[in-house]
């Protein structure tokens, strides 16, 4: 496979600079990518670090995640990073996606081992002739040529872990197999980022650890999400949303809260954050001027 040049993602971080970024999930209709694309074309304005795309449960829309990924690079003025997943796909498979996004100019990838093909709550089970964790798929693009590698970190830990320590050993190995940075989680408590990073750093983990956020702007819709992926929404915030007035409050709440625990990190020297878009773009626009970003590129 031909070599590319190192990312500017990638020599970005290195260097200290910090990362904003929005992710994207792929539609399953035609009206919902027209809804995705709108909800990008607004965003665009703010100028993110990057942008990236999800698989579905179970890597159920890898085609269509990887259709858009390579439109994202061939049509806007984003810098686009693939995702990519063990699930259901063979060694040949992946080297054959890997290659397709080098062909499509896209030199930064998201590797992560990604959920059980049967749901949440259900065993791990590897695709024959697959790949088994997270850092066999770093190694496996870095083997391909000079990617950008990002991977994902735990705030409240894997749900398949049985303590902290073995996240972070998961997320150094990741580190030793090549990962250039990790993109946490969403969580709804910055003390759970901090202890993440703190743990991390002290076991050797050297690479930036960019904070996911998700801002509440659907009450039913978050609690689902956070019984999916094992992530806490405390009992005080969820009386606080629950208490809201209409729909328009939950929202107001949900970017102010998502506001404060965005300066909160940044204070704390987070190296930067990812929003979780949901394919809207509001929210994501609102903390972006609460927090001034929209105004770096000038300063």
């Amino acid at each position: 496979m031909v070599e590319q040049d190192r990312s500017p993602l990638s020599a970005g971080l290195a260097t200290g600079d910090r990362s904003f970024s929005f992710e994207f999930f792929p539609p399953r209709t035609d009206a919902g990518e027209a809804q995705l694309w709108r909800a990008m074309r607004r965003l665009e304005a703010l100028s993110p670090t990057f942008v990236s795309v999800t698989y579905g449960a179970g890597g159920s829309t890898r085609d269509r995640t990887t259709r858009i990924t390579e439109r994202i690079a061939a049509d806007t003025l984003f810098t686009p990073v693939a995702h990519l997943t063990c699930v259901g796909s063979t060694v040949p498979e992946l080297r054959s996606v890997i290659a397709g996004y080098a062909a499509a100019g896209v030199g930064d990838i998201l590797a992560i081992r990604g959920d059980p093909q049967g749901g949440p709550n259900t065993p791990w089970v590897s695709t024959p002739g697959g790949l088994e964790h997270a850092d066999e798929l770093v190694r496996l693009i870095k083997s391909l040529g000079s990617f950008s590698v990002g991977v994902a970190a735990f705030p409240e830990g894997h749900p398949e872990s049985s303590n902290p320590d073995e996240d972070v050993e998961a997320l150094l190995r990741k580190q030793e197999s090549g990962a250039d940075y990790a993109v946490t989680q969403f969580f709804f408590d910055a003390a759970d980022y901090l202890r993440l990073r703190d743990r991390a750093a002290e076991a050797g983990v050297t690479i930036p650890i960019i904070a996911g956020i998700m801002p509440v702007t659907n009450v039913g819709q978050i609690e689902r999400f956070a019984q999916l992926s094992g992530a806490a929404f405390p009992d005080e915030l969820s009386q606080r949303f629950h208490a809201a007035a209409d729909e328009e409050a939950v929202r107001e709440l949900g970017v102010e809260i998502a506001t404060e625990m965005c300066a909160e990190l940044l204070a704390e020297g987070a190296p930067g954050l990812h929003f979780y878009t949901l394919n809207r773009s509001t929210a994501t626009s609102e903390i972006y001027a609460n927090l001034g970003l929209h105004e770096r590129d000038a300063a």
